[in-house]
């Protein structure tokens, strides 16, 4: 259901914690008036009330929606030198079967599933282009309008990232049999991308980047002309690429160029608000304090690095130095704002030794965490997202007053509270472009879209 106004006790503003606050919202989806201290205003009094604090909408920058499906069939071990790329071989086996449909299906079921966690708006970072033989299908750009029909019937805001996937290696190693789905000329990628820009442009639920996959799969040549293409279409697109995730990939890259990864972006690109380097796990103090400055966002990943054991970022270091990030869910081991930030933190605790670490001068972690992350995720996506203000869209969540943890709890509390005192997802209702799309904790579009999921995990892992 589409909404036109709704009144808040108390909700998040882009200033801070705000009594009474009348939102206005006009017919694109946006917020056409954000009213604080509203109580008396005849429009306020005939507004829906929001059941419970308002906040606004988590970005997900980084996603592979297809790798929900699989989450959980990876815990067994196979030896003590399980790794990321043991890992890595065991997802491309999966890959290699998803059908169009299976992974419209799948990325629906992802998308209820962030939409309830309070994940409005999420960065696609798609690689799964071809036909399992690598063949493009009838309409190239098949597998990316399915993800778009998946945003589309759940209602989540998205940029899609089509990656840009050449080489397999440093110095344009061929790719392997396992990535030939992901495969792309540079002129046929730019053709996807111009050809996706053209059918949904004017759609303001739709942003369309770039995604090099990694230094590893792109060349020098290829990185600077998919960008210089990328300009001629829309110089302000946002660029996404994995950089520095495991150790090897950093040996590997100095074997190559004589640099580390960071390094060697930041000294042969342009970086800077419109780039996502996600990851960034290893970094040099030097590095760490470089990217920083550049105003690059940093695409962390908490629940996904630990899960594939690739190592902690120097948070604490980067976040003192005004470095910009926000936060992603990737292969979906988990689908919680509120674990990625706890774990966020938690990880600087268990390596410092030490709590509370990554605040600013408000004293609690958890507005912290959650206020830069909106920023930073907002950036990344190229989208007026993550903030409640005039001209931003209209996406928000309304938190359950009645939930356990949050009892007794006001302001930044409700905040702390949220991210780090237990996994009960507080989430009651989420606005999505003013449109309702979670009520009364449940999806409009649930039960449909679980059974076409239920059908594809059957398929896939029978």
């Amino acid at each position: 259901m589409t909404a036109t106004t709704l009144f808040a006790e108390t909700a998040l503003l882009a200033e801070g914690w705000a009594r009474d606050v009348l939102f206005e919202i006009a017919a694109d989806g946006s917020l056409a008036a954000v009213t604080p201290n509203a109580a008396k205003d005849g429009r306020a009094k005939s507004a829906p009330r929001a059941a419970g604090p308002v906040l606004p909408g988590m970005p997900n920058l980084h996603s592979h929606a297809f790798q929900r499906a699989m989450a959980g069939l990876t815990e067994r071990s196979g030896g003590e030198e399980d790794s990321f790329w043991t890992w890595r071989e065991v997802m491309y086996g999966f890959v290699g079967k998803i059908r169009p449909d299976q992974l419209e299906a799948i990325a629906a079921q992802l998308y209820v599933e962030m939409l309830k966690a309070g994940y409005t708006a999420v960065g696609e970072f798609h690689y799964l282009h071809h036909d399992p033989e690598g063949r493009p299908y009838a309409d190239p750009a098949e597998m990316s309008e399915r993800a778009f029909a998946a945003a589309a019937e759940t209602g989540i805001g998205l940029t899609h990232l089509p990656v840009l996937y050449g080489f397999g290696g440093f110095g344009g190693t061929p790719a392997g049999q396992g990535q030939r789905r992901f495969l792309h000329e540079l002129d046929d990628y730019l053709i996807l991308l111009g050809t996706l820009m053209t059918r949904h442009e004017g759609d303001p639920q739709i942003r369309v980047g770039i995604a090099p996959h990694s230094l590893r799969a792109v060349t020098p040549e290829l990185l600077a002309d998919a960008v210089t293409g990328l300009d001629a279409l829309d110089s302000t697109a946002p660029i996404h690429i994995h950089i520095a995730e495991q150790t090897k990939e950093v040996e590997d890259c100095l074997a190559w160029s004589g640099q580390r990864p960071v390094e060697w972006l930041l000294d042969h690109m342009q970086i800077g608000p419109r780039w996502c380097l996600v990851h960034a796990t290893h970094m040099t103090e030097t590095e760490t304090t470089r990217l920083a400055q550049s105003g690059a966002v940093a695409g962390l990943c908490p629940t996904t690095e630990a899960n594939l054991g690739d190592g902690l970022f120097p948070a604490r270091d980067y976040l003192r130095q005004g470095g910009v990030f926000g936060i992603g869910s990737d292969s979906h081991i988990s689908v919680s704002p509120g674990e990625e930030l706890r774990w966020l933190e938690y990880g600087q605790r268990l390596f410092h030794r030490r709590r509370n670490l990554l605040v600013d001068g408000s004293g609690s972690v958890g507005a912290t965490l959650y206020r830069l992350a909106l920023a930073g995720g907002a950036t990344a996506l190229g989208r007026d997202v993550g903030r409640l203000a005039p001209g931003a869209r209209a996406d928000l969540v309304v938190l359950d007053a009645d939930n356990p943890i949050l009892l007794g709890r006001t302001g930044d509390a409700l905040l702390d509270a949220y991210i780090f005192a237990g996994n009960v997802n507080p989430i009651r209702e989420v606005m999505v472009g003013g449109r309702w799309v979670v009520e009364g904790s449940r999806h409009i579009a649930e039960d449909a879209v679980r059974e076409r999921f239920r059908k594809t995990t059957a398929e896939l892992t029978a």
